[in-house]
Parts: structure tokens; sequence; C-alpha cells
């Protein structure tokens, strides 16, 4: 059985309460022995620490502020973030980023906090978690005026073009390929086959987003295989080899 990561999941979510163990015993089970938990803000921190120190061999936990979360008092609740990586290690800084699919009203407050979080990654020398939805361009352009070459990080859940690939993986970031990659109309099939293997990551995005055949359900890492058998179809390549280079990505960006 390939081994693959899991490197975006918010298996803390109250969704995952009722039976947390064994959805853990059906990860490991199916090869996923490392999730990797992007924060959320200040409400979610206590719950995704409670869940590495249950699993600390297979739970590991990021620090950063998700931008549906940004509000007119978004720096206080980057202060907790930067004390939060003063005390202690964590894998990257995220989930961080700008989204404008549901409300437009504090984008220029996701800019600033973009710039903040990706100076803490300069700062902590970790990978940032970049979340873009209904904001490809925007968030690219930042990136590109900010990256002097020293940052590196992912844009999770990729559903752009093979051009927007392109201008993720020349700012050194690797692209996270989810659920949506087997959705029949996500236009993934055009974009995938041409996307270069070294600069991709598998994710679910647990609970949400999860793969056909089920869409519409609650997500959780053990679907991971069900990606890789996609994108392997795509690429018309082996599985294994799949799990294999994606594992690899995964482990030398997150430093694990």
């Amino acid at each position: 059985m390939p081994d693959f990561v899991d490197s975006h999941a918010h298996i803390y979510l109250k969704d995952f309460k009722e039976d947390i163990q064994s959805v853990m015993d059906e990860s490991r089970d199916t090869g996923i022995n490392k999730i990797f938990m992007p924060n959320i803000d200040h409400l979610s921190i206590e719950d995704m620490l409670h869940l590495e120190l249950k699993f600390p061999e297979n739970c590991f936990p990021m620090m950063g502020l998700h931008p549906c979360s940004v509000k007119k008092d978004f720096e206080s609740a980057l202060y907790e973030v930067e004390s939060w990586l003063s005390k202690r290690n964590f894998l990257a800084i995220g989930e961080m980023g700008i989204d404008l699919y549901w409300d437009k009203t504090y984008f220029e407050e996701q800019k600033e906090a973009f710039k903040i979080q990706a100076e803490m990654a300069r700062k902590y020398d970790l990978p940032m978690v970049i979340h873009c939805r209904d904001s490809f361009e925007e968030t690219i352009t930042l990136l590109e005026a900010l990256n002097n070459k020293d940052l590196k990080g992912v844009f999770h859940c990729f559903t752009g073009t093979l051009s927007d690939a392109e201008r993720v993986i020349k700012q050194g970031f690797f692209v996270g390929l989810g659920g949506v990659s087997t959705f029949k109309n996500s236009g993934m099939s055009e974009v995938i086959p041409s996307i270069d293997l070294d600069y991709v990551i598998l994710e679910t995005d647990s609970p949400y987003l999860a793969p056909a055949p089920h869409r519409g359900k609650r997500n959780k890492p053990s679907y991971i295989p069900i990606i890789a058998n996609k994108i392997a179809e795509f690429k018309k390549m082996n599985v294994d080899e799949i799990a294999r280079i994606t594992t690899i990505n995964a482990l030398k960006l997150f430093k694990k």
C-alpha cells in the first residue's frame, strides 16, 4: 500500500467530534499516516492542538488567520498568531490568503493580513498555505510583488488554468490538488496532465469538497487515494508513483 500525506485537513472541527478515532483508523488503513492541519482563527486553536496531543504521530498543526476571519480587528488576531509562533513549532503559516467569494467588505484588510503573514513566514522560515477563492489574480499578483524567491508554500485547493499553475510554480510554490480534481465539470482534466508533478501535493480540505463519488458528503483524509487515482488517470501514470512523488513533495515542503 502506498504512503500518502493529506496536506490540508480541518479534522479538528465539530464534523469529526463523534467519530474521530474511526476516521483516524480509516486514514491509517488507507495509507494516510500524516495529516497536516491548517488553523482558521483563535476559535479553532484549542481543538486543533488537542487533536495533535491525541495523535502526535499523525496530526500536525499550522498557525495562521483564514481570510474569512479577517475583519476590522484583524491586527489583534494576528498578534495572537505571532504569539503562538513565538512559543512553539508549527508546520506552516496558514491557512491564509484572500477570499472574495463570500464578502468583499474586508478586501483591503485581507491584503494587509496577507502581507503581515508573509513576513511571519520569512521570520520563522515557514511555508505559506494560501487560500484564494474567487481571487487568484489578486492573490498571485500580491505574492509576486512580495516574493524575493525567499517565500515558499502551496496554493491550496487549486482550480485554475495551466497558466495559473505556471505562475504559482514560477514563484517556487506547490499546487494543492484535492476533491475538485475529480469533479466532471471542473476543467481540471484539461489542466492536470500538463502540470509538473514535482510541484503537486495532495489534500482533502476535510470536511469540505469531498471527491466524486462522495461529492456533497463529509470529506475525510481516507479519500486521498481517490484523488490520487484520478490524477494518475489524467497523467497516465501508476498511482503508486503519484503517491511517491506527492508524498516526497509534501514532506519536503513541510519539513516532516
